[in-house]
């Protein structure tokens, strides 16, 4: 019943005259997304311990269900890295996969809740200065990632955005191979997709419809086919074998390919470790997707803004589905997105289509798949990398000032080595700090209202909304006022002072004393504060 209720409010909600302009495009998009999630879905399943269909069932789930039902017009939703080791661990406590979709399913219904207690409004708490370093960071994970498979060293991890592999090797490590794994073919197969790429938006070609609607992403794809045949059939000693290619499950029916679906043991539902396990879903894949619906609408050409408190409950129900057919857990995914917007994604139609294709191919046509090139596919993610991580991006914040870069490059720097909620928490603590400093300093209105009047006379001004966070600011210039002088406190243009505030009067008028201070408190009313949280 929600789910149909979430369809007919993005029946009547969503512009259809504006999704009708950009079908094309959005169905050209959803096909790209398609084609880099698919080996993303596989790898975090092998990173998470998982039945290697699972990740496949989350992106599906990811992109019809939670594309269905939020309200965002260009988020990609499926299976995260952030959220595999979590799996991993769970399925060594509870014993089994199947016990797992249990705490997925509970973690949907924790989503949800949240949704309805409209706990997505702390996304709106994200410094810029950090969603801006994730964006950056996640560009710069994309490319060195994807480093070792554009020269054929696909023996690394695929899908794991972590620094740290599950088998204790790490990004830099995995660089290493290259120098001695190197494979011409796939090396020619990786260079010959991004002169695709990157010259399919020349001019000379823009003329053209053909160029303008069909996804250099999938013509890059198509020839790194079309190139390993050639290879198999002349240069052999150029061939990619199949631990270079997409490995997707292939069934040799439907009856067969719906044996790939896994069901939830309930037998599990008293074990309490079910419930902590979901908790710890239900946090990371909440706070990742928050944080990348943020991300989406800064990338977003047309600036929508999403609920984010429909997204919980989107991700809510995405879960609650992947959990009963044996998925993953799902969240909004930044790669994902960014790929979306860069192919021309403007509307949920390229999510929702990316969910279709990938249900429809991999129940039919497997064995296709299983041809493409994973340097192809590198390649496409070198190109969605660089577009987040320009250097233009970085001059850019630089140019805002030490406040934005600090939080910003260190969340970059945070992520990298380490992992995306990791740089969620440095960043956005190192971002709250100079929030915090800059309020501390901004006790009262402007700085040229605190004047130092001739005869010795001071006039303090409190500020619209004063606050237990001016606290030290306040403190320190009334201990500093000289003997013998007279102050005046006004509180004229506050609507609001904290309780703190006015202990700290209340404590000073008896220093006014000892100091021989004469003090005259101006229109400071004590009720402000109950009065203030009486109107929220």
């Amino acid at each position: 019943m929600p789910l149909l209720i979430f369809v007919k409010d993005f029946v009547m909600k969503e512009n259809l005259e504006f999704m009708k302009k950009h079908f094309v495009t959005d169905i050209s998009s959803g096909l790209v997304v398609f084609l880099i999630a698919l080996p993303l879905c596989l790898g975090i399943s092998l990173a998470s311990g998982a039945p290697l269909f699972s990740g496949i069932i989350a992106g599906i789930v990811g992109g019809i269900v939670v594309g269905v039902t939020s309200n965002s017009s260009i988020n990609v939703s499926g299976p995260a890295a952030s959220v595999a080791l979590v799996i991993f661990t769970a399925i060594t406590t509870l014993g089994s996969f199947e016990a797992v979709l249990v705490a997925t399913i509970f973690a949907g219904v924790i989503q949800i809740v949240l949704g309805f207690w409209k706990a997505g409004t702390v996304a709106y708490f994200f410094p810029n200065a950090m969603i801006k370093g994730i964006l950056a960071s996640i560009g710069l994970i994309l490319i060195l990632k994807q480093i070792p498979h554009a020269f054929g060293v696909d023996s690394v991890f695929q899908g794991v955005e972590t620094f740290w592999n599950p088998d204790g090797s790490n990004t830099f490590s995995e660089l290493l191979k290259v120098f001695y794994q190197i494979s011409i073919g796939a090396t020619i197969i990786t260079v010959v997709s991004l002169i695709i790429i990157i010259g399919w938006n020349n001019k000379l070609f823009n003329k053209y419809a053909f160029f303008k609607y069909f996804p250099s992403a999938l013509a890059a794809v198509v020839v790194a086919i079309l190139l390993n045949e050639m290879f198999k059939a002349y240069f052999p000693e150029f061939a990619l074998d199949s631990s270079h290619l997409v490995n997707l499950p292939a069934a040799d029916s439907l009856g067969e390919f719906a044996n790939f679906f896994k069901f939830p043991d309930f037998s599990v539902i008293t074990n309490v470790d079910v419930y902590t396990i979901a908790l710890s879903i239900a946090f990371i894949a909440s706070l990742e997707s928050l944080l990348s619906t943020e991300a989406g609408d800064k990338l977003d050409p047309y600036k929508r803004r999403t609920s984010t408190n429909r997204e919980l409950k989107a991700q809510g129900i995405g879960n609650i589905v992947s959990g009963l057919v044996g998925g993953l857990p799902v969240t909004a995914v930044i790669v994902r997105t960014s790929a979306n917007v860069a192919a021309g994604g403007r509307t949920k139609t390229a999510t929702i289509t990316h969910g279709i294709i990938m249900l429809i191919c991999v129940a039919t046509i497997p064995l296709i798949l299983n041809l493409i090139p994973l340097a192809a596919l590198s390649a496409v993610l070198f190109v969605v990398g660089y577009k987040l991580t320009s250097v233009g991006i970085y001059k850019g914040v630089f140019a805002q000032g030490k406040k934005q870069f600090l939080p910003f490059i260190i969340t970059i720097l945070v992520v990298m080595f380490t992992d995306l909620i990791t740089g969620i928490i440095v960043g956005g603590v190192v971002a709250v700090f100079f929030i915090l400093r800059d309020n501390y300093k901004n006790a009262y209105i402007n700085d040229d209202k605190v004047t130092e009047n001739p005869g010795n006379e001071y006039i303090l001004r409190l500020a619209q909304e004063t606050t237990f966070l001016n606290k030290a600011d306040i403190m320190l210039y009334l201990d500093h006022l000289p003997e013998g002088s007279h102050v005046i406190i006004d509180g004229s243009d506050a609507k609001f002072i904290h309780n703190d505030i006015y202990e700290i009067i209340d404590e000073f008028k008896e220093t006014a004393k000892y100091k021989n201070i004469d003090l005259e408190v101006v229109n400071l009313d004590r009720n402000l504060a109950t009065k203030f949280w009486k109107k929220q």
